[in-house]
């Protein structure tokens, strides 16, 4: 019986961080988006952040970071095994608005990776820019 109450209360627990929380109406909310990629790994004026999923800014001009890797197929390169590629772009934005919602999408052309921000009325608002790329 107290292993069925732990393992419920554990469940419970877990549950509660896939939950997001609500948006501070005095900050802007950004929605992340890999494109079915593992998780963008992120930093917002040279701060990591605390949740894969979004993260919150106050109105004004940010600097953000993005780490994106992928697969280039073997049929690109030449190889007999598709090249593993990990980058870090940069992406800064002067007009985060308080209550604002938006978008960072990553994804790659090729060898190239891409990182872009979106409004909530999908309009695109800044691209981001290579900083290097290496093999994982």
């Amino acid at each position: 019986m107290r292993a069925a109450l732990l393992c419920l209360s554990l469940l419970t627990l877990h549950g509660c961080s896939l939950w997001m929380p609500r948006p501070d109406p005095n900050q802007a909310w950004v929605d992340l988006d890999a494109k079915g990629v593992p998780p963008l790994a992120l930093e917002v004026d040279d701060k990591p952040l605390e949740d894969d999923r979004y993260f919150q800014v106050e109105p004004g001009s940010h600097a953000l970071t993005v780490r994106y890797r992928f697969e280039v197929s073997a049929a690109n390169t030449g190889h007999d095994q598709p090249l593993q590629r990990d980058c870090r772009l940069t992406l800064k934005y002067d007009d985060f608005d308080a209550g604002g919602r938006y978008r960072l999408e990553a994804g790659e052309w090729g060898f190239r990776p891409w990182v872009k921000l979106y409004d909530q009325q999908n309009q695109l608002l800044g691209r981001g820019q290579e900083q290097r790329c290496g093999g994982v």
